[in-house]
């Protein structure tokens, strides 16, 4: 049989994993992502993003969303293709760069865990995220 998670405890799960991140780092590599956010990263750190405390709308039906509101915009540090987000808490971005979540990074449209203005990222030109989200799945 499946495990079933109900809505209120899907709710209750993203909401903590967002607390974890407010305040903390979005990080953009090039490549593939590693097994896990307890990996190093891998591939070349395109472009980061200091989170707001808050920085994560409440959960509902188990999806926390991001708060683009101001928008979250830098520029890119090195040049390449965006292939994957690593969100970290502020000390472990100060520290081992182990993440919270690591997920796919899509152009707008794209429904990854992160959706940027581009994926094709260049030194000195701005990148914005247009959204983010926590999901933790029903089953």
């Amino acid at each position: 049989m499946p495990t079933r998670i109900n809505t209120a405890a899907r709710n209750a799960a993203a909401d903590a994993i967002a607390d974890l991140l407010n305040g903390g780092v979005i990080r953009i590599y090039s490549g593939g992502q590693p097994a896990t956010p307890a990996t190093s990263a891998s591939g070349t750190l395109l472009a980061e993003f200091t989170l707001s405390n808050p920085a994560f709308a409440d959960a509902v039906n188990g999806v926390a969303a991001l708060d683009v509101t101001p928008a979250l915009t830098d520029t890119g540090i090195a040049d390449g293709t965006a292939g994957w987000v690593r969100m970290l808490t502020s000390a472990e971005a100060g520290s081992t760069g182990l993440g919270v979540i690591d997920g796919a990074v899509t152009a707008t449209g794209g429904g990854g865990t992160l959706t940027l203005n581009t994926t094709t990222i260049s030194t000195g030109v701005n990148v914005e995220v247009t959204s983010g989200n926590i999901t933790v799945p029903a089953s």
